[in-house]
């Protein structure tokens, strides 16, 4: 059987690419927001949400540029 996209074997399971861009994002996620309560990332914007959001796009952006 042949992919067009690069895949990744775990167990004998095969995973394609969208799982683990959703993985690594969900690890980016948990792991950057409790940096960003403990600098005061929302006391510094007037929108925190959006700011934090636009932090985590550019972050995953980033990282599939990378990968």
């Amino acid at each position: 059987m042949a992919h067009t996209f690069r895949e990744l074997v775990i167990g004998g399971v095969l995973v394609a690419p969208f799982i683990t861009h959703a993985v690594v994002a969900l690890f980016v996620v948990l792991l950057i927001r409790p940096l960003l309560r403990f600098v005061g990332f929302s006391r510094i914007f007037s929108n925190a949400a959006i700011a934090e959001l636009s932090l985590y796009v550019t972050i995953l952006g980033l990282l599939v540029l990378l990968f």
